[in-house]
């Protein structure tokens, strides 16, 4: 998605190859690209993933190779935009949490996206870093690991029932399109060494969710819940600020709940 963005901004775009825990391959490539620009998205993200070390090998080490790679370049990249996420943040009380607010992260998955933005800013003398913290965001191609493309997976097979976990959790479930907005523009009004959450500020339940999809396509589902999905130290609601990402860009795409599930129900078999 964002690199047809990109693209369609003027961008020549080139999607690096190389297995970020080889510090070699890595520096080869960027040393060939010289990219003038770096949105760096590559990570493990899915919070179930059995490997914890993992974690760590791609998202923390990983990254450190691959900042060496750029500040080892003879002309240094205008902007390196960093791809964090909301997920730092933890259980937090309040609704909108604002970049100010002291991460609590209670996941390994998290952890290491925290460990990663502070092992980033010691780059900041060498690299024009910017990190963003992006709150949930879907789209049409986003792994059935995920809750809300398995709920549309379901829906567009007329499937009986779906097995889900905690339906009271509240997360912002944004558009693809708007991330990729975002991006772009942070990648000139972005401030050097500064931190943006990526959001709306809207959560939705998985109620909310699943009252939308029967809503869009007039198919009953039964919810099942699984005792499995459910995770001991789940983040009960996680809701952003968006006022420092809106005076830094301005305004940026946005799209509603039922447009975004609409765009992935009409992808999903073709994409």
């Amino acid at each position: 998605h964002l690199m047809r963005a990109a693209q369609a901004a003027g961008y020549e775009v080139t999607a690096l190859k190389a297995d970020l825990t080889n510090s070699e391959s890595v520096a080869s490539e960027v040393l060939f690209v010289s990219p003038t620009h770096v949105v760096h998205l590559a990570a493990i993200s899915a919070i179930t993933h059995q490997d914890e070390m993992a974690f760590y090998r791609v998202n923390l080490f990983g990254t450190q190779n691959l900042l060496n790679a750029l500040a080892a370049l003879e002309r240094p990249p205008r902007k390196v935009l960093l791809a964090s996420s909301a997920n730092v943040y933890g259980n937090q009380a309040g609704v909108a949490i604002a970049e100010s607010v002291c991460p609590k992260p209670v996941n390994h998955y998290a952890m290491s996206k925290l460990a990663m933005e502070h092992m980033a800013m010691t780059f900041a003398s060498r690299l024009p870093i910017i990190i963003t913290r992006p709150f949930n965001y879907t789209g049409p191609g986003h792994d059935l690991r995920f809750v809300i493309p398995k709920i549309i997976d379901h829906f567009v097979r007329n499937a009986q029932s779906i097995e889900l976990g905690n339906l009271d959790v509240f997360r912002e479930y944004n558009d693809i399109r708007m991330v990729c907005d975002v991006y772009l523009k942070l990648l000139h009004s972005g401030g050097d060494g500064e931190i943006y959450n990526v959001c709306t500020g809207k959560a939705y339940s998985l109620r909310d969710i699943i009252r939308h999809a029967q809503g869009l396509t007039g198919h009953e589902i039964t919810v099942e819940i699984n005792p499995a999905y459910i995770r001991p130290n789940e983040v009960h609601q996680l809701t952003g600020n968006h006022a420092k990402l809106s005076s830094a860009i301005g305004t940026y795409d946005l799209h509603d709940l039922d447009q975004t599930l609409t765009w992935m129900l009409e992808r999903h078999v073709q994409y």
